[in-house]
């Protein structure tokens, strides 16, 4: 386990019942930058992971 799984556990602990917007998370994101802009580059490798789940991998 790494010990960022923690905060992931806790996180699914205290709110993996709920639903949100990612409009919502977005939002969330921003304001967690705003207040520690030392994680703007994890924050922002994040989001971009997030936001191309979906696309096609390109195997070549």
């Amino acid at each position: 386990m790494y010990f960022t799984d923690r905060g992931i556990e806790e996180l699914e602990h205290r709110r993996g019942d709920e639903q949100i917007s990612l409009g919502w998370l977005a939002e969330q994101l921003r304001d967690f930058v705003d207040e520690n802009p030392e994680f703007e580059t994890a924050v922002e490798r994040l989001a971009t992971y997030l936001a191309r789940l979906d696309d096609e991998t390109d195997d070549s």
